[in-house]
């Protein structure tokens, strides 16, 4: 019976005669939202972190951009205040200034993969006077996916230790048609027509193998509605996390990445797909 009692005590996450951490159940695959099961109104006197599972990605650097998804309750009536699945996830860097104490005390240490959860106690004032319950999806921020042979006659990718891309150029003479070709092919949700997508990305020119754009300067993805850069509907059916080559022709419209001097260009965009949503970019 003592044994019991202790190893109930230690599940709980406290200590005899201590106030025990409230009591939430998370639920949901990776990739999914969460679904969270407590009893409402839910006391909380302390801010609590927990790990619901490990993640196996890198780790997270403080200073560096983190991406998450998120799923936030009024612990009073659980309702959904704000939550990212049905949106786009957005970056911030992993420091007290961005993402305030309690975000970074729960994101701290942790590891792309990772599925977090986060409880805070009511902060007394306010129009937001009520506790919360958070859960964290860690996001990875380049592609994961299985790689994949590419054809011959393109550009030769090359990736640095962050994966950022760089390439070389190919001396064949630049494709008249779009091209869309894998290099890595990854496991997640298809982009669909109208999606906003993702990303990190780099745009070359074809003739040097320079780079004229990148997200990769800050290491900070970025979502784009597909219709904002035309050729990028070539990323449909594509899965996230996966990284593509997209070789655009002069004849394509660039849209958002349209420049002076890129007319009469043909462009390389080395995309690595980190998320997709059937919802438009929000602030």
């Amino acid at each position: 019976m003592v044994a019991a009692c202790l190893a109930a005590v230690l599940l709980a996450g406290c200590s005899a005669g201590s106030t025990p951490d409230p009591d939430v159940l998370v639920t949901g695959d990776p990739g999914s939202r969460p679904t969270l099961t407590y009893v409402t109104p839910l006391a909380v006197t302390k801010t609590v972190h927990k790990v619901v599972w490990k993640g196996a990605g890198s780790d997270l650097v403080d200073g560096e951009p983190v991406l998450v998804d998120f799923w936030l309750e009024d612990a009073s009536d659980a309702t959904v205040v704000k939550e990212s699945y049905s949106r786009s996830p957005t970056p911030r860097p992993l420091t007290v200034e961005d993402l305030g104490q309690d975000l970074y005390d729960t994101l701290h240490g942790q590891r792309v993969g990772a599925r977090l959860l986060q409880i805070t106690p009511a902060p007394g004032s306010g129009a937001a006077n009520y506790p919360t319950v958070t859960v964290l999806d860690v996001l990875p921020t380049r592609a994961s996916g299985e790689p994949v042979a590419p054809r011959e006659g393109l550009p030769t990718v090359t990736l640095g230790a962050d994966g950022s891309p760089s390439i070389t150029a190919s001396t064949a003479a630049p494709p008249t048609d779009l091209v869309t070709q894998p290099l890595r092919r990854g496991a997640g949700a298809q982009v669909a027509n109208g999606d906003t997508v993702t990303v990190q990305y780099t745009g070359f020119a074809w003739t040097t193998g320079g780079p004229f754009e990148s997200t990769w300067t800050n290491r900070s993805p970025v979502s784009f509605d597909l219709t904002m850069v035309p050729a990028w509907s070539s990323l449909v059916e594509q899965p996230v996390g996966s990284q593509v080559m997209l070789v655009v022709p002069a004849t394509y419209p660039l849209g958002a990445t349209q420049s002076e001097e890129l007319k009469g260009q043909t462009i390389v965009f080395v995309i690595d797909i980190l998320a997709t949503s059937s919802a438009p970019v929000t602030g």
